[in-house]
């Protein structure tokens, strides 16, 4: 049984980006989330207590030529994922995701999922740039707090 945060990382996730209603977004489900295995192990992690999830963190190696395309909007969160192929060279990382629970919130949770992953991938692949979409001030923040942590230059996704 996976606890009972599960249940409500789930509402929180549906809550934040309504990925029902915006098929742009990548939809996690088991297909997914073998597939970003196989990009990196590192792509995807969680913080854990005995209830279960506190936060879930998606991060997507790729390469510039993709990023490029998506910061300037030519395509969406799907297409970047259906065009990054397993086994590639990656020199950027898309920050997809990270949710919170708010009670653990603040504690440096997130971002310190969102650094341990960027060096990671950074060990296996010459990354040079951090990129993402922005849904919430948080996500703001997080995304610049890992680039100054991680000091690698960070792109925003031109709102359309």
């Amino acid at each position: 049984m996976p606890g009972k945060n599960f249940d409500r990382m789930l509402k929180l996730a549906e809550e934040v980006f309504d990925v029902r209603n915006d098929p742009s977004q990548l939809a996690i489900t088991p297909g997914v989330i073998e597939r970003l295995h196989q990009l990196h192990p590192m792509t995807l992690s969680e913080e854990a207590t005995e209830d279960g999830p506190v936060a879930w963190m998606i991060v997507i190696p790729t390469s510039g030529h993709i990023m490029n395309l998506f910061v300037d909007g030519e395509i969406d969160e799907q297409e970047l994922f259906d065009r990054t192929l397993a086994g590639g060279r990656y020199d950027s990382i898309y920050l997809c995701s990270a949710m919170v629970l708010p009670e653990y919130r603040t504690r440096g949770v997130a971002t310190r999922l969102v650094v341990d992953a960027v060096r990671a991938i950074g060990h296996d692949h010459p990354i040079r740039h951090l990129f993402y979409w922005s849904f919430t001030e948080e996500g703001d923040r997080l995304a610049r707090a890992v680039s100054r942590l991680c000091n690698l230059p960070l792109l925003k996704r031109k709102e359309s």
